[in-house]
């Protein structure tokens, strides 16, 4: 069954606002955006959700905090997104939340006069150790629930990047959300990588962009067919 949601509306102060809107709108789900002070997984109660989710009729997805860098050289920076990570998992079990959102970060990088070095290309041997780390426990924790973690395309993925989501999509716990609009503006990069993946896709991120990396446009006010 296809579901149409929202974004998480930075006009709106509180989420009954947003559920409000959603609901307005005739549409079926509010994406929970992590980035986002008042949705940090700490000061989010399942049962407000539940509670907010009955009354509105509708449901949830989660975008997790766009830094996402579970894969950091640092142990302590990687342990704290994949914890939340974890906890966004558990949440959504709680919520009935199916889909959850995540970048994959490009990391550091080391610019030289002649290129651009990314660290997790350099150092791959640990960067994938990390990343197999990580699905594994994310697998671990959805375990037989109907949760996928959805991998987002965003600047275009640098071939470091398309090898480490195929390193996630070894798992059944995760898939590809297709951002149309990034895809645009990132010219095409990503189209080709996602439809040989097309069977891993169940998610979208679906608006308009124009030239010159315009994103996130109103539907019908960009360059999009």
């Amino acid at each position: 069954m296809t579901t149409f949601g929202m974004p998480t509306m930075i006009e709106t102060a509180t989420l009954e606002q947003c559920a409000s809107v959603c609901r307005s709108l005739g549409l079926d789900f509010v994406e929970l955006n992590l980035n986002f002070p008042q949705y940090l997984l700490h000061k989010l109660d399942a049962e407000e959700l539940n509670r907010l989710a009955q009354r509105y009729a509708i449901g949830y997805t989660i975008h997790l905090d766009d830094e996402m860098s579970v894969a950091d050289f640092n142990p302590y920076v990687a342990q704290g997104y994949c914890k939340t990570v974890l906890d966004a998992i558990a949440l959504a079990k709680r919520i009935g939340a199916k889909k959850l959102n995540m970048h994959m970060s490009r990391g550091a990088k080391y610019t030289l006069p002649t290129k651009v070095i990314y660290f997790f290309e350099a150092y791959e041997q640990d960067y994938f150790a990390r990343i197999r780390e990580f699905r594994d426990e994310c697998q671990k924790r959805i375990g037989d629930a109907d949760i996928t973690v959805c991998v987002e395309n965003t600047a275009g993925f640098l071939p470091f990047q398309q090898e480490a989501v195929n390193a996630l999509l070894g798992s059944p716990a995760f898939g590809l959300t297709f951002d149309i609009g990034h895809n645009y503006c990132s010219g095409n990069l990503d189209e080709d990588f996602i439809l040989e993946h097309s069977h891993r896709l169940s998610h979208f991120h679906v608006h308009d962009a124009q030239e010159g990396g315009k994103d996130h446009r109103r539907l019908g006010t960009g360059n999009l067919d």
